[in-house]
């Protein structure tokens, strides 16, 4: 009868990428929610450098229909009744007319110019946090040693295995648990080299004082009223990342994965013994 493999502790995280990630979180989840406190201003957007205010490409309204008001999202052509969440927060009279809800945003209650303050002094958190992480990556080889997939890891067959182990949430034991595989590589580059600067640089876009330091950089993305809606997409693309993050988090090993964050240390099963 074989034995439950040991389980040995190797070490998975590095210091500076504990704090920056959990600093991330922070300032990322702040960013997020004072960033919907904006939004509810003019919660509507749109392409090109104006605002075309009866053509939006996206909004989120109130509409009334049969005398009840309603909450209205629409994405081009398509109307999503939202009620109760999106346009319209609350039930029938004692509702609100609001874009998000009020638990979803900082502060709780209407405030532009309170929104900006928490978004500018988060941005400028989570912007030099970033720095720290890309410095601290290049110099310290953490790129090059821990993210970069290897020549066998970008072969179609091994890219189409892992996409096949992780739609059935098998997950790597052992040695092969120790780095990040294909797709883990793939994902978090594409967020910390692409998603990340992008909505760096678009929030940069709605500056007036960038604006007039460096002006082409609008151009850049279209327009200004491109760059606030390439700015929204990439903040939903960063809550679909956390969203299946935290799934796969869960699912390989929720206090596993959590100890290896702030700890450095990881549990892996070692070979079992007849």
């Amino acid at each position: 009868m074989a034995e439950k493999p040991p389980r040995v502790l190797v070490r998975r995280h590095a210091l500076v990428t504990r704090i920056t990630h959990w600093i991330n979180v922070l300032a990322i989840s702040l960013l997020l929610m004072s960033g919907l406190q904006i939004f509810n201003a003019h919660p509507a957007l749109y392409w090109g450098h104006a605002s075309t205010f009866r053509q939006p490409w996206m909004s989120i309204i109130m509409v009334e229909r049969g005398g009840e008001p309603r909450g209205q999202t629409a994405i081009g052509d398509l109307r999503l009744d939202t009620t109760g969440v999106l346009g319209w927060s609350g039930e029938g009279a004692r509702g609100e007319k609001r874009a998000f809800p009020a638990w979803a945003t900082i502060p709780s209650f209407k405030s532009l110019a309170d929104g900006r303050r928490w978004h500018f002094f988060f941005a400028w958190l989570f912007a030099i946090n970033g720095l720290v992480y890309l410095a601290w990556a290049l110099i310290g080889g953490h790129f090059k040693r821990d993210l970069a997939p290897t020549r066998a890891q970008l072969s179609p067959r091994h890219i189409l295995h892992e996409i096949g182990t992780h739609a059935q949430l098998k997950f790597p034991k052992g040695e092969a648990a120790r780095s990040y595989n294909v797709l883990q590589k793939g994902t978090y580059l594409a967020v910390v080299l692409l998603l990340l600067p992008a909505m760096v640089l678009t929030g940069l876009c709605m500056s007036p004082s960038v604006n007039a330091t460096v002006p082409w950089l609008i151009d850049v993305f279209g327009g200004r009223q491109s760059a606030r809606t390439i700015h929204f997409i990439s903040a939903s693309l960063i809550v679909l990342f956390v969203l299946v993050h935290l799934v796969m988090v869960v699912a390989s090993g929720a206090w596993n994965n959590i100890r290896s964050m702030i700890t450095g240390r990881y549990a892996i099963e070692t070979e079992a013994r007849p």
